[in-house]
């Protein structure tokens, strides 16, 4: 090709992936001429020209698209547009976390929790401290409302080992993470959604609380308003009214970061069944130990020094802990299907700070960030390809490409070691997780298995798709800065690879 030829050409097609909509006849001469010369691989012209007509939909009018379509058999890009461009992945972030947490833990890795120990145990009584070590188990959860099995599992190790009370205090040793429990970027307005929940090395009940709301037997009676599983601390001021029976319930629950004070608002229909609503917590060690203790008085075992964060304790003998009872989490490869099928927020987050520790550096954000640029590194993903602020991609200060999200895809794939924990862990379209509900009757019914993403005018949905003829595709589609509903933009992304499917 003569370099002025050569020249013109990847003029067009740059102009053309920057998003500016040239006549479709000159971008379509370009590309032919472009594989014709062997600078590109070939496409299929009418797939290209389909695939430019969906995406150049109203719906999308005044936003960004970033995709990349790619064949995993032969290596053939079918279709990009704005592929090398920054966009807010939202929870497509949640791909990089995991697969390097993969990578650097393994799937086998297990958390551990341990309870240990400071002083002798003699007539039923320990002289001294217990003592929670967390190294950053997601899964520590209550059941029913009520306390987590773990706690009374430990409660009965205790019984069993003939303690009936403690001289001392429940410590929660929480180190092995920093205390940065937030994700850089995440806004002050939401930090009390449940999908904003602070991480901690001693997490329980994924660092929510339910806040469970009674009616009252008749009309314009005070609702009854508790808390559960036991262990937050919170001051509740109920303003519940029971309404008429077969009204709707209408409950708010507000709390400004940092505060006790929950205020639980609105209404709920007499008859009716109890009302739950979720809120997060501040301190997770707090929130761990307490929980315990509540556990332990249940069973009969009396705490006498309370239940401390080991911040706000000095005089912890660092010698002479045995170890009570111990706990190991499932496998990465069970946490991470969680992790992905419903898009746990929180589990990034410990994800996240785990590589970091790791990497054998702090148990914080900023390590588990650099382990994981160091790890795509390695991957042939170039550092100023994305953008990572935290683990879940909860944050708006989070960028990455659509090329980016296919690269990584293509490296898990192609491992051995990664590839078929990861790939199970995907949502399946019209099956499970967050696509249980999408891709319904369908062609790509159980045949898409992806990463969706949502946050506000953002939505992104990264995997694989098996097309009709069997073969496999690698893609990512994310759209930034609409205004359209998100469904429409979900159509516009299901309908082009509806069409890639036909191959």
């Amino acid at each position: 090709m003569r370099p002025s030829r050569r020249i013109a050409i990847a003029g067009l097609l740059v102009a053309a992936a920057a998003g500016m909509r040239l006549p479709d006849a000159h971008v379509a001469a370009a590309r032919a001429h472009a594989a014709a010369d062997g600078a590109f691989p070939p496409q299929d012209p009418a797939l290209v020209a389909d695939l430019d007509r969906i995406f150049d939909s109203p719906v999308l009018a005044r936003g960004l698209v970033g995709v990349r379509i790619e064949s995993l058999r032969t290596g053939e890009t079918l279709y990009e547009r704005n592929g090398a461009r920054l966009v807010v992945p939202a929870s497509n972030m949640k791909l990089l976390t995991l697969a390097v947490a993969a990578d650097r833990l393994g799937w086998s890795h297990r958390f551990e929790t341990r309870l240990e120990a400071t002083g002798a145990v003699a007539n039923g009584t320990l002289s001294g401290d217990l003592v929670v070590v967390g190294t950053g188990d997601p899964s520590i959860v209550a059941q029913d409302f009520t306390h987590a099995p773990l706690f009374l599992e430990w409660a009965d190790a205790l019984w069993n080992a003939g303690i009936r009370r403690v001289t001392g205090r429940i410590v929660g040793d929480d180190n092995a993470f920093d205390d940065e429990s937030l994700g850089a970027g995440w806004a002050w307005d939401y930090l009390t959604a449940a999908y904003a929940a602070p991480s901690g090395a001693l997490s329980y009940n994924e660092n929510v609380v339910a806040v469970r709301i009674t009616p009252g037997k008749t009309a314009g009676e005070p609702a009854a308003v508790a808390l559960a599983p036991p262990g937050a601390s919170f001051e509740i001021v109920p303003n519940v009214l029971t309404g008429p029976a077969g009204s709707n319930a209408t409950v708010t629950v507000s709390r400004l970061p940092g505060s006790a004070r929950l205020e639980v608002s609105g209404r709920v229909p007499a008859g009716g069944s109890v009302v739950s609503r979720v809120t997060t917590i501040d301190n997770p060690t707090r929130y761990f130990v307490e929980g315990l203790r509540h556990a332990l008085l249940a069973r009969g075992i009396v705490v006498r020094g309370g239940a401390w964060d080991i911040d706000e304790v000095e005089d912890l003998p660092a010698a002479s802990r045995h170890v009570l009872a111990r706990r190991e989490s499932l496998p990465l490869s069970a946490l991470g299907a969680h992790f992905l099928k419903v898009s746990q927020n929180f589990y990034g987050e410990m994800f996240l700070k785990a590589i970091g520790r790791a990497a054998g550096r702090a148990g914080s954000a900023s390590a588990g960030r650099q382990a994981v640029r160091e790890t795509l590194g390695a991957w042939g993903i170039d550092a100023d390809s994305f953008v990572m602020n935290d683990g879940s991609g909860l944050s708006r200060y989070d960028y990455v490409t659509a090329d980016t999200i296919v690269t990584l895809l293509k490296h898990v794939w192609q491992d051995e070691r990664l590839r078929g924990p990861f790939v199970a862990a995907l949502p399946v379209g019209a099956h499970d997780g967050t696509l249980e509900s999408r891709m319904k009757n369908s062609v790509l019914a159980r045949r898409v298995q992806a990463k969706t993403g949502t946050i506000s005018n953002m939505r992104a949905l990264s995997g694989y798709l098996e097309t009709n003829s069997g073969e496999k595709i690698v893609f990512s589609i994310i759209a930034n800065h609409f205004t359209a509903p998100s469904s429409e933009v979900d159509a516009v992304a299901e309908r082009a690879l509806a069409r890639v499917a036909e191959r």
